[in-house]
């Protein structure tokens, strides 16, 4: 009979440390960066209706700590040189793979360009480099946040292996609310209007014969 009452009290045990591991658990909480368009009533400039280069819209870069699908803050009140990830909220993908995406798209739907993602079929005659220097959000206090993304766009001419033009791109929005929701929701309105940002920039630099 003890050795019954000990196996039924480990069991018990057992199955009651299970129910509080799951209950501790809470679910993670994934995102991206939305369906992101070209402005309403966006209009093709007049350069990019002639005759188009083909372009390379090659993988975006960034640093160590930014390569990742982690959601990044900063707590300006407190130590602003360190870096905090929420546990249970994440981006589907690493930023700069996200915003690769999104302005290979934007730019195959604002202007005439011919895009590729490689040289696996032809080759082009620019290549657009970016590189991801910060997708945070900022807590200025416990309840108010906001967001910076900052970028560097390089054109390269792909014969001369010259750098042709280059831009550093820069834009602050404050979240809807302070946490990692907030954080996402005006990360994706942000990078909108700056990729909106980087694509004017573009089809003003490419030269059209």
């Amino acid at each position: 009979m003890i050795k019954i009452a000990l196996v039924l009290f480990l069991i018990a045990y057992l199955l009651s440390g299970c129910v509080a591991l799951n209950k501790s658990q809470s679910p993670i909480s994934i995102y991206d960066l939305g369906r992101q368009q070209a402005q309403p009533g966006q209009q093709m400039p007049q350069q990019s209706l002639q005759k188009s280069k083909s372009l390379l819209i090659v993988d975006a870069t960034a640093p160590a700590w930014l390569d990742n699908n982690a959601i990044h803050y900063r707590l300006l009140y407190h130590n602003p040189t360190q870096t905090y990830t929420y546990a249970n909220s994440r981006w589907i993908a690493a930023p700069a793979a996200l915003l690769t995406q999104q302005i290979r798209n934007r730019i195959v739907a604002s202007t005439n360009e011919l895009v590729l993602k490689d040289n696996s079929t032809a080759k082009a005659d620019y290549a657009l480099h970016i590189e991801l220097e910060e997708f945070t959000q900022i807590f200025d206090m416990t309840d108010a946040s906001h967001i910076v993304i900052g970028l560097r766009a390089s054109l390269v001419e792909r014969n001369t292996r010259n750098l042709f033009a280059q831009k550093d791109f820069s834009i602050t929005e404050k979240t809807p609310t302070a946490d990692a929701a907030g954080a996402a929701s005006a990360l994706s309105s942000a990078s909108n209007q700056l990729i909106k940002e980087l694509v004017d920039w573009l089809t003003a630099e490419l030269p059209h014969d």
